[in-house]
């Protein structure tokens, strides 16, 4: 039997503003709906109308994207990507995320990881401040860049991802394969450029906003190296030849997609990271 759908009514909608206006941050909202007995979906939609205003008033960080977005309507256990059929785990709705089964074969794995190995060099992060990369703290792990459809096996697995999430290929970044050493991660962080640093207009001039990740796991690390969404209490573990995408509708902490690599225990990781843009980026 479904379930009746809980209705959103103008008093939760206020209360919600009241508690944003306080300073309660979105995800502490969310979590004291979903105690107090809100249906997820419901919880997530409420949210999201109570602070649209707020958020049309905020330049560009209200602006919302068309985000990428597989089809799921029907709560499958299995979608098709183009060659392959990819199983479906999990999904949430805020944060909007969702984990692939199965989205690369083993072999897929091993090979993308034979490719990377000897062009691997310390991983950098986006410097927002000038619109250039440098060296950080936060991010422990080594990777490189293949260029998009560099060869046959990073164009499949391109194809595939833009299948799945119905979203062009030409507005996906070159694939990323990072490698992580025992203790090694990537500190909490969003994937979005923020717009009130001086250097995201440079960013952006290329294939506008990041609006989507990718995480592809190559390898099983044999303890830690989850992907995690500290708000919500999320960790995605890492599964040779899984998948976690999530999206973000505008570059705002109100989409719940800080997320961290968390540190390798023992073994390594190593994981393909695609990073979707509003634009063809090129």
């Amino acid at each position: 039997m479904s379930r009746i759908r809980q209705a959103i009514t103008s008093e939760l909608r206020r209360w919600i503003a009241e508690q944003a206006e306080a300073g309660q941050p979105p995800a502490a909202v969310l979590a004291a709906l979903r105690a107090s007995g809100w249906q997820d979906e419901v919880a997530a939609d409420a949210l999201a109308q109570a602070l649209e205003p707020a958020a049309a008033t905020a330049g560009d960080a209200g602006r919302r994207s068309a985000v990428p977005e597989p089809v799921l309507d029907a709560a499958p256990a299995c979608v098709r990507a183009a060659d392959r059929d990819v199983r479906v785990l999990l999904q949430m709705r805020l944060p909007r995320v969702v984990v692939f089964g199965g989205l690369l074969s083993d072999d897929e794995c091993e090979r993308l990881v034979a490719a990377a190995r000897p062009r691997l060099a310390r991983s950098e992060t986006v410097q927002q401040a000038t619109g250039g990369s440098q060296v950080h703290a936060t991010r422990t792990s080594r990777g490189m860049f293949f260029l998009r459809e560099e060869d046959e096996l990073v164009a499949r697995i391109e194809r595939r991802i833009a299948a799945l999430l119905r979203w062009p290929l030409a507005r996906g970044e070159g694939l990323q394969v990072l490698h992580y050493a025992p203790g090694a991660r990537y500190e909490p962080h969003h994937d979005y450029f923020d717009p009130a640093q001086p250097g995201t207009a440079r960013i952006v001039e290329r294939g506008g906003q990041r609006v989507a990740t990718v995480v592809m796991y190559l390898n099983t690390p044999q303890r830690g190296g989850a992907t995690t969404f500290p708000e919500v209490g999320l960790e995605v573990g890492a599964v040779r030849g899984n998948a976690v995408f999530f999206s973000y509708d505008r570059p705002d902490p109100a989409t719940l997609s800080l997320h961290a690599g968390a540190p390798v225990l023992e073994g390594e990781k190593w994981v393909a990271t695609k990073w979707l843009r509003e634009h063809e980026f090129g």
